[in-house]
Formats: C-alpha cells, structure tokens, sequence
C-alpha cells in the first residue's frame, strides 16, 4: 500500500522496467516517489478520485490472469525481487522538510510509509509476469513482525539507502526483508532491519491467490529462508497463546496478585480500597487518544487507507504518549507486531487510543496503539490494527498499575511483547 503524496510521474519509468538489484534506472538508483509511480504503473491505479469506480472496474476483468494452484506460477529466486532505493535528504534539501521533525531529526512515521511501499514493490518484483501489463494481484500489508533500530539517530541531510528482497514464501503469503542505511562520515551505517508480511489477493482484494514459489540458491538464501519458517511458527504460538484465547501462565497470574495485593489498603483490609503504591501510575491515567478523518489524499493503489499513514499515526501518537508519560524524548527501539486485521475505508472516522503504558521497566516503555473504525451512522466499532511500540527515555519512569482484570491482561500483554524484544537486544 503506499500514499498519492507523490511527485509527477518520471516519464521514464513509462518505457523501461523498474530497476533491481544492481541495476539502476538511467544510471542511478530509483527514490520513494519513483517507487510509488512504479506502483501505480504495476496495478493501473487511477490519480484522480473521481475516477477510481472506473479503475476498480478495470481491475476486476484481471481476474482471468490469476493462477489456479502455485504449480502453474515459475519459482523465482530471492535476486528476483532484490530492490535498491535511495532517499536523497542530503542531495535533495527540498525533499527534507517533508521528513523533518522539531529536534531536527528525520520524523520516523515518514520512513514508515517508506519501508510499507518498498514491502509492496519487493512482492510485486517477485510475482512480476513480463507477458502482462498490469498484475492481477492486489498486494497488501498483513503485518510487521519486527523493525529493529541498530542506530538511535537519524540525520535529516543525509542520504538514506534502502535495500530488501523477499526471504520466504507460502502460498499466498510473502515475507520480505528490509535493510536501511545512511551515509554519513563518507559511509553508508546500518539505522534498521525490518520484517513486513504481505499477502496476495484478487483483482478486487476479496479472497487469496497463489504467488510465485521461491527457489532457494546457495546456503545463505536456506538460511534466511528457514528464518522465515521458524518466524512464522513463532507467530503462530504467540496467537495460541493470546491472553484473548487462553488463560495467563501460572508466573503471569502470580504477577498479577502481586501487583493487586501491593495496591490494597492495609487500614481497611477491603478488596475494594484500593491505593497507587509509590512511584506507580495508574493504567487509566496513562492513555492518550486520536481521531483521523479518512480523506481520499491519503488512499493507496486499492482505494482503502494506505497502510503506512495508519503506521505513521500510530507510531506519532504512541510516542507523543511515551514523551508525555516521562517528561522527556522518547527514542525508539522497536517495532514489533503490528498486525492488520481489516482494511480501512475511504471516508471512515479512524479512532486511535494509546495505551501507554501497557508495561515500563527501568527506563524502557512498552506502548500499544489501538485503532478502530467508527460507523457513524450505525455507531458500530471495528477492530482494523493493533501497533507495538518500544520506547526507550533517559530515566528511570514510574511503573504502570493495571486495576481492573483488563487492564492487567494489556500489562502482561505489553510485558510479552518487552520480553520478546529485549531478547533481541
């Protein structure tokens, strides 16, 4: 998925394929607006609102190009789908103010949207027909199993480099890795490593198709493949193992007494009479909350909500949330699951809750952001994404204290995904 903010089509993107790998688009590497153009170019997506009812029209007769099993589909290797793309904020100052932030840094929602339209083209380059015009797939963001900040800072006059390939395939599912660099000091230095999930769907993005096998060549290319495996086991268990489906572990529910009994009032011995234990914060008081207007400007190739601008509104509320919870910067460590459960609607009210802090420890906080659709004619709520965010300040902050039996599932929940990422660490 990626925005319309984009600048005029490259008319040279018209004639030629969009370079990978070591190639480059008339002798240099392609940028984000060049990627979103491709894009475009890829589903024959319309630019003009008012004309999208037709292009959707258009799309749907690309259903006789779909597979009916992968056999029929060619395997491609992971080269196929290796991708270059420079962001040039050192070389190009106009391009700057779209990508900085007050501290004078580059605003990390911005390479949100980034990192979700590279994801997008990766899996295009993979499931690429040379024979069709346009694909008859319908790409879209499943989740973000895991970003990864190697480097704290961000310089906003430097150029960036992303570069990514897919790494595992299933049936209709894609995982596709990211690397981003920066040049600074006359090097390029890893910043991030980024893990997105795509999944393949029809013309009209209504039920799954098969993409291209992948054919593995050489011992590292298995080895990332089975990362992949092992990564989507993991996800797996943690989803049978979500608090929404199964019971705490017997550790957790002894966390969870603990916290209930440090919160009781010895004078009056009532479980009722509840007190905030010293340096804590109560769970209810560490909420923030946002609402989004959907307008057409921020639609992606599909005409739903570009899955970067609900990225970049999580993360920009989660941290406002963090910095206002500790008094100081945020910096972030990690973003780890953020899944899309339903896509959202141009013309939708968007509403956004932070729940900082599902879970602090020492100077780190763990923040969840919720969104759901409003239906403001029926008043029906919709669950559409869950976002994760680590954050790191300073000093030491106050801990959370959960005081109803929700509020303590967020905070083991939190304390999951803090664990989960620490480990990394």
């Amino acid at each position: 998925m990626f925005s319309p903010r984009v600048l005029k089509l490259a008319t040279s993107l018209m004639s030629r394929a969009f370079s990978v790998g070591s190639a480059s688009l008339l002798g240099k590497a392609p940028d984000m607006a060049e990627v979103r153009n491709r894009l475009r170019q890829i589903v024959g997506a319309s630019t003009n609102w008012k004309d999208h009812q037709q292009a959707m029209e258009e799309r749907a007769l690309l259903s006789r190009h779909l597979a009916s099993s992968q056999d029929q589909l060619p395997a491609k290797t992971m080269k196929d789908s290796e991708i270059e793309v420079h962001l040039p904020l050192g070389t190009q100052p106009s391009l700057r103010e779209k990508y900085l932030n007050y501290h004078n840094t580059v605003r990390f929602g911005r390479i949100l949207e980034d990192l979700d339209s590279l994801a997008v083209l990766i899996c295009y380059s993979h499931t690429l027909n040379k024979e069709l015009e346009r694909s008859p797939l319908s790409i879209v963001t499943a989740l973000v199993d895991k970003i990864d900040m190697r480097k704290n800072m961000v310089y906003p006059d430097c150029d960036i480099k992303f570069t990514g390939h897919v790494t595992w395939v299933g049936k209709s599912s894609i995982e596709a890795k990211m690397h981003m660099s920066q040049f600074h000091d006359g090097a390029y230095t890893p910043v991030l490593d980024a893990t997105f999930v795509m999944v393949a769907r029809d013309p009209q993005n209504k039920r799954a198709a098969f993409v291209n096998p992948l054919k593995l060549e050489g011992p590292e290319e298995e080895k990332l493949f089975q990362q992949g495996e092992i990564n989507k086991k993991r996800r797996v268990e943690m989803s049978t193992a979500s608090l929404l489906k199964v019971a705490p572990t017997a550790d957790e529910r002894n966390i969870i007494h603990s916290l209930f009994l440090n919160t009781l009032d010895t004078k009056t011995v009532s479980f009722r009479s509840r007190i905030r234990p010293p340096n804590s914060v109560w769970m209810e008081d560490a909420k923030m909350k946002g609402l989004e207007i959907c307008h057409p400007q921020e639609r992606n190739i599909f005409n739903r909500v570009f899955g970067g601008f609900l990225m970049r509104k999580a993360y920009e509320l989660g941290w406002a949330n963090a910095c206002a919870f500790a008094g100081s910067r945020p910096i972030l460590v990690s973003v780890d699951d953020i899944m899309f459960q339903k896509p959202v609607e141009i013309g939708s009210l968007l509403l956004l809750s932070s729940q900082v802090i599902c879970y602090t420890e020492g100077n780190h906080i763990q923040v969840r952001v919720h969104t759901e659709v409003l239906e403001p004619f029926t008043r029906q709520h919709n669950t559409t994404n869950i976002f994760h965010f680590t954050f790191q300040v300073e000093e030491d902050v106050p801990a959370v204290v959960p005081q109803s039996y929700g509020e303590s599932m967020l905070y083991l929940d939190g304390k999951r995904h803090f664990d989960e990422t620490m480990k990394g660490q």
